[in-house]
This record gives structure tokens, C-alpha cells and sequence, in this order.
């Protein structure tokens, strides 16, 4: 007999519900959201008779990695269509949400996420770090140019972030006021923005020491930062049955809602990976405007701005890029800068 285990995770409680083949309830438990308790709990569970599904969240790779090396066929459920599901019950408990998930397993009505290695989310970690301490320097600057214009001091609208220190400093220690409230400030900055420039060297290493962002880095406009995320982000190119998919997966692909004689394009979906999606347009931007190297999709977002507009063919790029950056990676080829078959 087939048996089906439905996971409501929290950050630190897990509830259990274990249904069988027929949908009657065998138990349902709480407990601490460790996977040697839950592996305790299902001892009773024949391991090769047992499903367990949960959906995606910020510990479904430690539980998927976890049960499945206990043994346990683990499914990690795409959490927007459980939510839908779950969403047609009367109370929300966290009782009833494993209920839910269990029933969801059982139907088959769901979608499998895939969970990506532990070495993409090491990048994808050192990537977020360096982006967050690249925000709060920003932010620091920001708040030192707002106290300036109170004392009728403008700094130029742009300066670099390397020489913000230098510019800055002599106008604060020429003022004992301003000196008393911003020298801290303006040293927790350079804190930061050394840290910052550590971040940014080692990502650039981690870069330049893989082989595949090295590859996607041959395509003008590509950087280290776009070639890195777009490597942690698609793990594995075998995951995608076509490459035209993976721009719809980082939500480069227009909405469409069509019913009837109503059919209606709309914008892009913005679904996946926000990131992805920003580094992609950036590299798609840099190539339109900065890259001297031409290449047959720049000619051709060139033309597509002259009819759609900037923002329009940027979009299009970014997505192209996509496809391409996929394609070669999956079939281990080379960017040419000609006339490109088969792309969307």
C-alpha cells in the first residue's frame, strides 16, 4: 500500500499528516522541523512505500537533501499551485495545510521545483552578499548628500563610489558640527565599501575560474556578475526540455489571457528569479549601449528599437540572451557573433 506524507514547514516546526492510497488518515503529528524527528516520526512508514511533499521555501533544500538521504521519495511542490488548492479549505491551521499538501500529493496535482546543488547556492549566497553590502554603501552616500543640502552643501549629481570618501572627507572636517555627526557615518562607509570591493573580487574570481560563465562572459555585454547568476540560477541546463523555456522561467515572456474571442497580450510575467531577470536586462542594456563588438542580436535589437522603443528592445534582448546563454551551455558551444539559427 502506497502511502502519502504531507509537510506544513515552518522556520522551526514542521506539522505531519500521513494519508494512504485512499485518502484516509493514518496520523498527524508536530513537531521540531529537523529531519532526524521527522525521519523518527515515519519510522513506521515503510521508506519505499512512503511519498512525502512539502512546498518550496527557505528549507526545502535542507529537508529535500535530508529525507532523501534517509531514504524517503521526496517531492518539493511549486508553492503558487498548492497554495490554490489549499486555498478552497475552510480554516487555515497549520492541522489542516499538511492535510492539504497530503491530498495534493495523493492527486498528483502539483508541480515538482527543482532544488538546485549546494555549490549554486553558495554562489547565489556570495552574489546576495555582495549585493547587499553594495546597497547599504549606496544608501550611506544617500543619507551623507541629504545632511549636506541642510547646510547648503551640494555635491555633484554623480561621484564615483570609490572616490566618495575623498570628495566627502574635507568638507565634513572643515565643519566641527558636521564633523561631530557625520565622521562616524562617512567610516562605517569606508568599512562597508572595503568589504564590498572583497565581495565584488571574489566573484569576479569564482567567474573567471568556471568554465561556463567564462563561455556566456565571449557574448559583449555579459559580465561576471550576469554569467554567475545565470550559472547559480539554472544549475543544471538538462532541467529545460527547450531553451526558448528558460526565458519564460525568469519571467521574460508576455502574460496572455485567452478565452473565448478574448485573446490579450499583456506584459511580462515578472515570474522566477527577480535577480536573474535585472542581470539579464543590465547585460542586454550594456550590449545595446556600451559594447563596441557588434553581433547579429545587436543588429537586430537595434532595429527592434527603432520600432518597439528602448525599454521594448531591451526586453527582447534580455530574453534572447537567455535562450542563447542556455543553448550554449547545453550544447557546449562557442557565442558567434554571426547570423544565429534557431533562436527565439
Amino acid at each position: 500500500m502506497d502511502y502519502y506524507v504531507g509537510l506544513d514547514v515552518s522556520l522551526r516546526s514542521v506539522a505531519v499528516c500521513v494519508i494512504d492510497a485512499d485518502g484516509k488518515h493514518i496520523f498527524e503529528r508536530s513537531m521540531a522541523c529537523e529531519v532526524e524527528d521527522i525521519s523518527a516520526c515515519l519510522r513506521d512508514v515503510p521508506a519505499g512505500q512512503c511519498r512525502v511533499g512539502f512546498e518550496s521555501g527557505a528549507m526545502s533544500q535542507h529537508l529535500y537533501f535530508g529525507l532523501r538521504a534517509a531514504g524517503f521519495d521526496v517531492v518539493c511542490m511549486e508553492a503558487r499551485r498548492v497554495n490554490a488548492a489549499l486555498s478552497a479549505m475552510r480554516n487555515k491551521t497549520d492541522k489542516t495545510d499538511a492535510r492539504g499538501i497530503a491530498q495534493v500529493l495523493r492527486s498528483g496535482w502539483y508541480g515538482k521545483v527543482f532544488i538546485k546543488s549546494r555549490e549554486a547556492h553558495a554562489l547565489r549566497a556570495l552574489l546576495s552578499s555582495r549585493k547587499a553590502v553594495q546597497k547599504k554603501c549606496i544608501d550611506l552616500a544617500n543619507e551623507v548628500r541629504g545632511l549636506f543640502r541642510v547646510f547648503g552643501l551640494r555635491l555633484p549629481p554623480r561621484v564615483d563610489q570609490g572616490s566618495f570618501d575623498e570628495r566627502v572627507r574635507p568638507l565634513i572636517e572643515a565643519d566641527p558640527d558636521l564633523s561631530h555627526a557625520l565622521l562616524p557615518l562617512l567610516d562605517a562607509r569606508a568599512v562597508l565599501y572595503k568589504t564590498y570591493r572583497e565581495l565584488n573580487r571574489r566573484v569576479k574570481q569564482a567567474a573567471s575560474h568556471d568554465e561556463i560563465c567564462l563561455r556566456f562572459m565571449a557574448i559583449p555585454g555579459v559580465g561576471p556578475i550576469a554569467a554567475l547568476t545565470f550559472r547559480a540560477a539554472v544549475d543544471d541546463p538538462a532541467r529545460f526540455t527547450s531553451s526558448r523555456t528558460v526565458a519564460a522561467h525568469f519571467g521574460l515572456t508576455p502574460r496572455r489571457y485567452q478565452s473565448g474571442e478574448m485573446d490579450n497580450p499583456g506584459r511580462i510575467s515578472k515570474a522566477g528569479d527577480r535577480d536573474v531577470r535585472a542581470t539579464l536586462y543590465a547585460a542586454a542594456n550594456a550590449m545595446m549601449m556600451r559594447s563596441v563588438a557588434s553581433s547579429e542580436i545587436k543588429s537586430w535589437g537595434l532595429r527592434l528599437m527603432r520600432r518597439k522603443g528602448r525599454r521594448r528592445a531591451l526586453v527582447a534582448v534580455a530574453r534572447k540572451l537567455a535562450v542563447i546563454m542556455h543553448r550554449m551551455w547545453a550544447d557546449n558551444t562557442e557565442f558567434r557573433h554571426g547570423k544565429m539559427e534557431g533562436i527565439a
